[in-house]
């Protein structure tokens, strides 16, 4: 028994040293076993077998993930969205009224055969007469509203109204030019050698005396020019104001240097009235600033 004894101890402790190593040995020759030892072993940090406080049971929290958070979806917006405006139904049947006129036309173009042109033709009768009803009942309603009727706006079409429009502009206009005449002049660029200088200088001579402003005749070429024996040779103004065709008229101011252009070529006695009022009033200065010019006159 004793020697039975003996010979069970030695065996039983070389069995537990068997079972104590057979998973490090098990593990270093499985290279699958090992690679996934390696791999799940921490990086820089100590090893588990290093750190024998630890013992075989522990918990440690998870190393943080470098993923970010997936970005969250955006809330619908709980503000309901404006209503569309309805449309008025004349709108709508106008449009689709254009839309089937320009259908037919258009078929009637590429097949022009009797029945499609006839059906365009219709529609576009339908059309022509709904646009003269509507013609007329603008026409009442202009006769009805004085500010509304364009025969009441600017010049009027009737023969006798005309008559007196054009009167009353003769008087205000004249009126108008006599006060001009106290402060400005008119230039008269010419040539010596041009017929339409000679045909025009007797209007501007009649003009200077009807309306009492004076006439400043420029020669060009340095010609002469019958009715205005006291003509100047050009000192270079032309070149300035770029009279590039004669004759030519400016309307000038001469204590402020201030020349607006008034015409060039063969012009009437009425329209050289009209033109200087015109040019002569504020309003026109105002919306038109860029065809006045200011030089020094000598």
């Amino acid at each position: 028994m004793n020697q039975n004894k003996r010979y069970f101890l030695p065996a039983m402790a070389a069995l537990a040293l068997t079972l104590a190593l057979a998973p490090i040995v098990s593990s270093a020759q499985d290279p699958d076993t090992r690679t996934t030892a390696v791999r799940s072993a921490p990086g820089p940090g100590p090893r588990y077998w290093s750190d024998n406080w630890r013992g075989w049971h522990f918990y440690e929290e998870p190393e943080p993930s470098d993923e970010t958070d997936p970005p969250r979806k955006r809330q619908p917006s709980s503000v309901p969205a404006a209503p569309a405006q309805r449309r008025a139904p004349e709108l709508v049947q106008f449009e689709a009224l254009q839309k089937t006129l320009e259908q037919y036309r258009n078929i009637a173009i590429i097949k022009p055969t009797e029945a499609n042109v006839r059906r365009y033709m219709e529609l576009e009768s339908k059309i022509v007469a709904q646009a003269s009803h509507f013609a007329d009942v603008a026409q009442r309603v202009a006769w009805a509203t004085p500010e509304l009727d364009p025969t009441l706006q600017g010049r009027p079409v009737n023969a006798k109204a005309i008559e007196v429009f054009e009167q009353d502009q003769l008087t205000t206009r004249s009126a108008a030019m006599a006060a001009l005449g106290k402060d400005h002049v008119l230039f008269f660029f010419f040539r010596g050698d041009c017929p339409f200088c000679h045909a025009f200088a007797p209007t501007l001579e009649a003009f200077q005396a009807r309306y009492g402003i004076n006439v400043v005749a420029i020669s060009v070429d340095g010609g002469p020019m019958p009715g205005f024996p006291n003509a100047r040779a050009d000192n270079g103004i032309a070149r300035t104001l770029k009279v590039t065709q004669v004759p030519a008229v400016f309307l000038a101011q001469p204590y402020s240097g201030k020349i607006s252009p008034i015409g060039f070529g063969v012009l009437s006695e009425s329209q050289l009235l009209e033109r200087i009022s015109t040019v002569a009033a504020p309003a026109t200065q105002e919306m038109a600033p860029g065809t006045n010019k200011h030089i020094v006159l000598r």
